[in-house]
């Protein structure tokens, strides 16, 4: 089966912002879910670059609009790789290719009698740069661009929209897959409820030269939602190319809300006035704000995916955006939230189960996938939980919730974490006799990592490579092929890689959008009361700089010549070693399994040769020294507070 998916080719009016980065990441993501169940795949991209705001951006950089809009194309075709975003083709509407067919279609129009002159007097905002009706303004002004309409009367070239409304309404009708999420068919709906107006195609040379000369008159240039809109056919080879007669009909648009009506109204209409059936889906998603704020260049909020990337990872930018947007409603952004999903999501269940299980494996099992013998209820339920899992990621990624698919995925991750709970591997392995218990074990948790990776593939690309090579899988995902219980093959070798995603410290993130003197302002000041010194006092500034975890001890050994210290290895949730001076009250089989407490944040330091990250919380009493533990098993990595 064919697909072919596209973004709107973006205005470079601005630099890329999280706005474009979001839809481009939906399409990619979906692109990437598509091959996995077999499909055959185009996802299509670009930039948008005629128009009154591009001849108003580039006077303000001091250049010409071609010097711009090359300039900033490329700062979007260079920003997608960063989040690991790979289209098959980047189109631009400078591009000559796309100026013969938009020209070669306003022909066929206008041959057909659906494009004729006239006189208009209408509210236009340059924003948008389309005129509004008065219904769509509040409170007088643009409800995108929060600015009050300019009134222009001139001459122009019109299309005939009015002609093709209730074939729209009735296609909408019968097609009700057409717009998803329903809201937004529903808005397309009531909309047309009112009469459609013919839609303005064109801009007098002596207003605007940058854009596309109409073939029939060259005193005008083409509007640039004519012009931007048949990219889409452009990129695959309109009229007589293969690629059009192969993905045309299997066409899904992926846009955020504020284009819907170009893309749901001006969009289908166009295409039937050309003879062309409409694309098959059109997908809408929301807004992301900033609190309680929409981003906006003028607050100085705007969230730079760069620098996003660069403090926290593709794959943690691509996870979290998918992960808290519900898709069609708006979503708020905060580092802080980005900061969790890292550190709770990522590094503490997904990066804490794979970095546990396969250290285990390596340790007991001689890094091999062991055979599984007879399963047990606990074992059962998590296979059930796995395979129940894959059918619900697919239902919702094929409904485009990438929030729902993720959120069964996790199920599974913090299933799996609790099966190492119950099961509790290192015990297993202090008894011969458990062999065979201890190697089910191992293999349920290895092919449910290996089921997890397949599903979380096409959201973090990266990261399912990494688990895929180190559980010694093919590095090619397959829906179609893989989904299924029992295909890690025994005895093939498995490695230890890398923490999958490291935690990171609050007190040392990275800047991922512009300075808000708003926001500084909104600061809370808080005052602190003065108390006499004392030297025997830390302040509470400096107790918070002591990062105390729960670590689980999973290996542990006597360190040579030493009669005191224990070489442990702990997952907190990274694996790390802590050279602990506890030999003389217990031995090395007595620690492992245990959850201790533990200094997370000392600098390393060596004792006897071995490297130490950390130090073990251990009380003194009359002589003895007893562990420091929690009441109840949690999850390796918890901070104490």
């Amino acid at each position: 089966m064919n697909t072919y998916i596209t973004t709107p080719i973006f205005y470079v009016n601005a630099q890329p912002h999280l706005g474009h980065a979001f839809t481009t990441i939906v399409a990619d993501t979906y692109s990437r879910y598509r091959r996995l169940c077999g499909d055959e795949v185009l996802l299509q991209t670009g930039t948008d670059e005629h128009g009154d705001k591009i001849v108003q951006a580039a006077a303000g950089a001091g250049v010409s609009p071609r010097e711009y809009v090359d300039r900033i194309s490329e700062m979007f075709r260079q920003t997608w790789p960063l989040l690991e975003i790979e289209p098959d083709n980047f189109i631009r509407t400078t591009d000559p290719a796309h100026i013969k067919t938009v020209q070669d279609i306003l022909q066929q129009v206008y041959e057909r009698g659906d494009i004729y002159f006239s006189e208009y007097a209408g509210l236009y905002c340059r924003g948008c740069e389309r005129f509004l009706t008065e219904k769509e303004l509040v409170d007088g002004k643009c409800p995108d661009h929060q600015q009050a309409p300019e009134a222009i009367s001139e001459q122009n070239y019109f299309f005939r929209m009015s002609r093709y409304q209730q074939w729209l309404i009735d296609h909408i009708n019968r097609h009700p897959e057409f717009i998803t999420p329903e809201r937004y068919r529903n808005e397309v709906l009531s909309f047309l409820k009112e009469p459609l107006e013919d839609l303005c195609i064109s801009r007098p040379t002596s207003r605007l030269t940058w854009g596309i000369p109409l073939p029939f008159d060259d005193r005008f240039v083409t509007y640039v939602w004519f012009d931007a809109l048949i990219n889409y056919l452009t990129g695959i080879g309109y009229p007589d190319g293969e690629g059009f007669s192969r993905n045309w009909a299997v066409a899904e648009h992926i846009i955020a809300k504020d284009i819907l009506k170009p893309h749901a109204i001006y969009w289908p209409t166009m295409l039937c006035a050309l003879g062309l059936p409409p694309y098959r889906k059109l997908h809408v998603h929301g807004y992301w704000n900033v609190g309680e704020t929409k981003m906006s260049k003028s607050l100085g909020n705007v969230v730079r995916p760069a620098d996003m990337v660069e403090a926290f990872g593709a794959d943690t930018v691509r996870y979290f955006l998918l992960r808290e947007m519900s898709f069609g409603l708006d979503s708020g952004y905060s580092q802080e939230a980005l900061l969790t999903r890292q550190n709770s999501d990522l590094a503490n269940d997904l990066g804490n189960l794979f970095s546990r299980s396969l250290t285990m494996v390596a340790r007991f099992a001689d890094s091999r996938v062991p055979a599984a013998g007879q399963p047990t209820a606990s074992d059962l339920e998590l296979r059930e939980a796995a395979l129940a899992m894959l059918a619900t990621y697919r239902r919702e990624m094929d409904n485009f919730a990438f929030n729902r698919a993720l959120a069964a995925v996790w199920e599974v991750i913090s299933r799996a974490n609790k099966y190492i709970v119950e099961n509790a591997p290192w015990e297993l392995a202090k008894e011969a006799d458990k062999r065979e218990r201890l190697d089910t074990v191992f293999y349920y948790l290895l092919e449910t990592l290996r089921l997890i990776s397949l599903t979380i593939a096409p959201v973090m690309p990266a990261t399912a490579a990494k688990m895929r090579q180190a559980l010694g899988l093919a590095a090619q995902a397959d829906l179609t092929s893989q989904a299924a219980w029992g295909l890690l093959a025994p005895q093939s070798v498995i490695t230890l890689p890398e923490a999958l995603f490291p935690r990171l410290d609050s007190g040392k993130k990275k800047k991922t959008s512009e300075p808000a003197q708003a926001v500084d302002k909104a600061k809370k000041i808080m005052a602190t009361e003065e108390i006499p010194a004392d030297d025997n006092l830390i302040s509470f500034d400096d107790f918070k700089k002591i990062d105390l975890r729960v670590a689980e001890v999973v290996a542990a050994e006597k360190i040579k010549k030493s009669d005191r210290l224990l070489k442990l290895t702990v997952m907190a949730p990274e694996e790390r070693t802590i050279v602990a001076g506890i030999a003389e009250f217990y031995q090395p089989e007595q620690v492992v399994g245990k959850q201790v407490i533990i200094v997370a944040n000392l600098k390393p330091t060596k004792l006897m040769g071995v490297a130490s990250h950390g130090m073990v919380l251990a009380i003194k009493d009359q002589g003895s020294l007893f562990l420091s533990a929690v009441s109840s098993q949690v999850t390796p990595g918890s901070k104490v507070s």
